[in-house]
């Protein structure tokens, strides 16, 4: 007796391709806790390059428009400046911590 073995076609069926979009940041910075955790981790990094997003993140979350007007600059340099390729003058970047909001802090390591 001889018993064979029958092999069904697997059927695969294939469903639409996931859609990704890119993270956002500012879309979870709403409020004034998140936005002060998230600074201060950029901060702890040490990374200057991050500290610029995190600051354009924050600046995009309360209003980039908003905070070209309160810095008196374009809202165009603006996200120049806060981009991780620029090298914006401390100046700037104070101005455009005082429009968020928030100030820096210096204690002892």
């Amino acid at each position: 007796m001889t018993v064979r073995k029958t092999r069904k076609k697997a059927r695969i069926t294939r469903k639409a391709p996931v859609k990704l979009t890119p993270f956002d940041a500012s879309r979870y910075l709403t409020s004034d806790a998140a936005i002060a955790e998230y600074l201060n981790e950029a901060l702890r990094t040490q990374d200057a390059k991050f500290l610029l997003a995190a600051l354009g993140d924050v600046a995009r979350a309360k209003g980039m428009s908003k905070i070209a007007r309160e810095t008196g600059l374009g809202r165009e340099n603006l996200y120049k400046a806060l981009s991780r390729r620029a090298n914006p003058r401390i100046e700037t970047i104070f101005r455009v911590a005082a429009a968020i909001g928030v100030q820096f802090e210096v204690r002892v390591a």
